[in-house]
């Protein structure tokens, strides 16, 4: 995205200085930018080298050529050459200096942006240089301006050098982040039993109740707790008893559509194998799992969700050739943050509330009500800095997403979840 904002507000200013007050626009296709024509599909760009002219703007004159001279005193100095008329005018741009300011503008330099480029790119040289005659160049709103913008490019030109620099990760650094987080890449399969905890409320009468005294209503509240009370013991005991059938070698599947019929659940094919999981893919009361060995059934795990039981099916670990690309990312995003940090930590900004009024109300993520993300630039704007992203920005091995302790991972969307606590 570097200086991708510059390359929006020169095509926003392009397309709003075309549009002509009371001339119909055609409309544009999908993903037409505005100044590009219509038409049959671009043929392939036929190769043309660096040094030929891609671009010619009649009416605009190169900068002006310096010389020197030797004064009535004797001293040298430096004069223009006297400027043509712009009639007279040509300037010339080359292959390799037409690409030079596109990859100032983006680091992607499509044919469309060439071409939107190429319109835009007159316009602009045409009024800078009327500008300058009318002296706006020196102003102090351009001078003010010219410097924020100086420190906006700037800012993007640090961010794209720390990044360029986190990026680069030694082989050597790969290998030894492997060894010391070697069980964040050890890899299980897994057969895993689910046992709700409660079992599913019978379905209301049609029948219109008769409407019940207080006394009345409260037994029946009553005899109701009680029966959710037996379903509840009788699915504890449920949990233990296929526990031990699981231990003694029964087939889980089996097992696990049992346990679905008995909390009134009809699973057909209920699935029961965690194919690849690794220990940060389960929650943290569930992790004693991993200390299994291959064949053993663990005890019975509960929580609000329900009753768990796991076999260890294999075990194995992740060679250092499937994860390096992993662990490159993970070491690049900690390397980004800390020489972040140490930039945007150097300094510390305090306001005068009298001249700024009370700070705005905070909203969510913390920034004021309406207020872009940091991530996503005005785009008349430069973005702020750069924050890292993606999985393992703060250092630590890579997490995989663990499941809901309510609701047990990898089980297939026909399949109903466990029903919540009854109130």
């Amino acid at each position: 995205m570097r200086k991708s904002w510059l390359l929006c507000v020169l095509l926003g200013t392009l397309a709003w200085g075309q549009a002509q007050p009371g001339m119909p626009q055609a409309p544009l296709r999908p993903g037409q930018a505005p100044g590009v024509a219509t038409g049959a599909p671009e043929a392939p760009a036929v190769e043309v080298s660096e040094s030929a002219v891609v671009l010619t703007i009649v009416g605009v004159c190169p900068p002006a050529p310096r010389t020197t001279v030797a004064s009535k005193t004797g001293a040298a100095k430096t004069v223009a050459v006297p400027a043509k008329k712009p009639a007279d005018c040509k300037t010339e741009i080359t292959r390799k200096e037409f690409e030079a300011i596109a990859n100032g503008l983006s680091p992607n330099v499509t044919p469309q942006l060439k071409r939107q480029l190429a319109s835009a790119l007159p316009k602009f040289m045409a009024m800078s240089a009327a500008a300058r005659k009318k002296g706006l160049d020196k102003s102090p709103q351009f001078k003010q301006t010219l410097k924020i913008a100086e420190m906006q490019i700037l800012t993007q030109e640090l961010q794209r050098s720390v990044q360029e620099a986190a990026d680069n990760v030694p082989a050597t650094e790969i290998a030894e982040y492997y060894k010391k987080n070697s069980e964040a890449y050890e890899q299980f399969s897994l057969d895993r039993l689910f046992i709700q905890r409660y079992k599913q409320a019978e379905p209301a009468k049609d029948a219109k109740e008769e409407k019940l005294t207080d006394e009345q209503q409260k037994a029946k509240e009553e005899a109701t707790k009680a029966k959710q009370e037996q379903g509840e013991q009788e699915m504890n005991k449920l949990a233990d008893s296929l526990r031990e059938r699981a231990a003694a070698g029964e087939d889980f599947a089996k097992l696990q559509k049992e346990a679905f019929e008995a909390a009134g659940t009809k699973v057909d094919n209920p699935t029961v194998n965690l194919p690849t999981v690794r220990r940060t893919g389960l929650p943290p009361a569930h992790a004693a799992v991993f200390d299994l060995k291959v064949g053993e059934v663990s005890a019975v795990i509960s929580d609000n969700g329900g009753h768990y039981v796991y076999k260890v099916v294999s075990e194995e670990v992740i060679p250092l050739d499937k994860v390096t690309t992993e662990i490159h990312n993970t070491l690049k995003n900690q390397h980004l943050k800390d020489m972040m940090d140490t930039y945007q930590n150097s300094y510390h900004a305090e306001t005068n509330d009298a001249y700024f009024g009370p700070a705005p109300p905070v909203g969510p993520g913390g920034r004021p009500p309406g207020q872009l993300p940091p991530h996503m630039p005005h785009p008349r704007t430069a973005p702020s800095p750069m924050q890292p992203q993606g999985p393992g920005a703060g250092g630590a091995p890579p997490q995989q997403a663990a499941p809901p302790a309510a609701n047990p991972p990898a089980e297939p969307p026909a399949q109903p979840a466990p029903p919540s606590k009854p109130n």
